[in-house]
């Protein structure tokens, strides 16, 4: 075989064994340019990891303090999170003024206690629901109430905006779900 003859047969081999190499790693890199454009396409839209302000499901409620036996009620709401990145409730105050806890129940097989909390988690795509059984927005020395009466709540979270938001005052035994 001539020099040149060499050279063409050498060529064509390298240029044969490019395409069987292009062949066995196309599929994989195509596949992972596909992924790579539908995950750049889903962050851009705000599917990846976005935060979205929290919302408040329903008006919330109040529990009526019994007739002169209590120095304080709760208020209940139920806090949904429609983003991906979790928030928390650190905060709340009320129209009629006051102090407002954050607390957690502890229960401890029929009997429990409670404790005072700096924050109240709201998961990614998850809700906070306050209620008697587990966390709520203790209110110290409330002022006279009425069953049927509206106060207006702010919330205040980590993340999130404040929320202002209204809350009707009911009897024992007239719970509302949120």
């Amino acid at each position: 075989m001539s020099g040149e003859v060499r050279r063409t047969v050498e060529r064509l081999r390298l240029e044969r064994l490019g395409v069987e190499r292009l062949r066995a790693v196309g599929p994989p890199v195509a596949a992972a340019a596909v992924a790579l454009g539908l995950l750049s396409g889903w962050t851009a839209v705000g599917g990846a990891g976005r935060q979205r302000p929290v919302e408040v499901a329903a008006p919330g409620w109040v529990l009526l303090p019994t007739t002169g036996a209590s120095t304080a009620t709760a208020a209940f709401f139920t806090v949904r999170n429609p983003g991906d990145v979790p928030d928390e409730l650190v905060g709340a105050s009320w129209e009629l003024g006051g102090r407002i806890t954050l607390k957690r129940h502890q229960h401890q097989g029929a009997s429990g206690r409670w404790e005072a909390v700096a924050a109240l988690p709201v998961p990614g795509r998850g809700s906070l629901v306050l209620s008697p059984e587990d966390s709520d927005l203790m209110i110290t020395n409330p002022p006279a109430l009425r069953a049927g009466q509206w106060v207006e709540f702010t919330l205040r979270f980590r993340n999130s905006p404040d929320i202002r938001v209204k809350a009707e005052v009911v009897p024992p035994g007239a719970r509302r779900t949120g």
